[in-house]
């Protein structure tokens, strides 16, 4: 059976350019970076030439670039840790976070809202095509804003968040931080450019075709952040324990990658995805998701009337088509996806999602072919 994957939204392909990049630092000595011999110093000169190449591709300077393990570690470092900075220097904090936030985001708000004293949670209010509104969020920022997240692109559906304008609100509140989520944005947009001007940025490398748990959070100017995990003093003090040396050479390396084939990728992908909201969209009952929005290349979000999400995935995972409903880690979720919700998007049209996400490998004969399938699959099911 031929596979057509269409979830590289949930994790891409792995790079060979990557693996052979990390495949120095995955067996034989792997020396601590943080020791004093020459193998320790051979693989901090590793791990500060990774740095130097992360900060590059997202504008920051290499001292701004704190390793992870992953795109979720790097989102609760940046809305958990600012909570507890604002806690422990102000006595109270207020987190506001959009809506549709991945739930790396607002997991860790709600973490910080019932274990920390003094602070609380805000959900800034979204439009009909899930970006945030300026004048919503306006209405819940005062003094004791501690930060504002929102998401470069949403990781359900592709939309781009106005990001300018969210930095612009934010920065009428003294002392107000803001975090970005790029994770889903990080295949397809100059995260230098878009996230400029944004105090903390959260990116990973198994959506970029690196490997997974590997990420990095970017805190710049020296934004007020507290550690989670406190340690040995690594990543300056904003994180403890011994840096994964191959992970983070992995990051860099997925992230050259996807810069060297950004523009010729983004323009025959975007042309994909236009192709397949217009055939499947066309359907009767098919709608594609925030069809006006300004959407990620490599995203298309459908709804589909009187058919169900999981039978829809089961079928087409019986022919060979990898896709999902949602984000993936909330797959086996029975709720409807808060995205939708938030978008007004509810009951019966919510119930029958499926997001088709591609990479810079997906071929136009693979499109054609998932086209085909998708609605072959539709049909069959409204016919039982």
């Amino acid at each position: 059976m031929t596979t057509y994957y269409f979830d590289h939204a949930a994790s891409a392909p792995r790079s060979a350019a990557v693996a052979e990049a990390m495949a120095p630092w995955l067996q034989g000595v792997v020396a601590n970076p943080s020791g004093a011999h020459h193998a320790a110093r051979a693989a901090q000169r590793a791990l500060e030439d990774a740095r130097e190449a992360v900060a590059a591709h997202l504008g920051a300077r290499p001292g701004e670039v704190v390793f992870t393990a992953g795109g979720t570690e790097s989102c609760q470092l940046a809305v958990a840790g600012r909570a507890l900075w604002a806690r422990r220097t102000r006595g109270r904090a207020r987190l506001v976070v959009s809506a549709v936030e991945h739930h790396a985001v607002l997991d860790a708000a709600d973490w910080a809202a019932r274990a920390l004293a003094g602070v609380s949670v805000e959900r800034a209010p979204v439009d009909g095509d899930g970006r945030v509104t300026t004048e919503g969020l306006a209405a819940l920022l005062d003094e004791d804003v501690a930060l504002v997240s929102v998401m470069t692109a949403n990781n359900e559906t592709g939309v781009l968040e106005p990001l300018g304008a969210v930095r612009d609100v934010a920065a009428r509140v003294p002392g107000c931080a803001t975090h970005t989520d790029a994770v889903a944005a990080a295949p397809w947009l100059d995260l230098a450019r878009a996230t400029a001007g944004f105090d903390l940025v959260s990116v990973c490398a198994h959506k970029i075709g690196g490997p997974v748990n590997a990420g990095a959070l970017v805190a710049r100017g020296g934004v007020g952040l507290d550690p989670l995990v406190p340690g040995g003093g690594q990543e300056r003090g904003r994180r403890g324990g011994t840096v994964d040396v191959a992970a983070a050479v992995g990051l860099a390396a997925a992230l050259e990658g996807v810069a060297r084939e950004r523009a010729d990728a983004a323009d025959r992908v975007g042309g994909y995805r236009d192709q397949i909201g217009a055939a499947l969209g066309a359907l009767p009952g098919v709608r594609l998701t925030a069809a006006g929005a300004t959407r990620l290349p490599g995203t298309v979000h459908l709804t589909v009337e009187g058919v169900a999400s999981d039978e829809l995935l089961f079928l087409l995972d019986r022919a060979g088509v990898c896709a999902s409903a949602a984000a993936s880690c909330s797959s086996g979720a029975s709720g409807p996806s808060h995205v939708l919700a938030a978008m007004g998007l509810e009951g019966e049209r919510a119930r029958g999602s499926l997001r088709l996400s591609m990479g810079a490998e997906t071929t136009s004969d693979e499109v054609d072919a998932v086209i085909a399938l998708v609605a072959a699959t539709i049909e069959r099911l409204r016919s039982v």
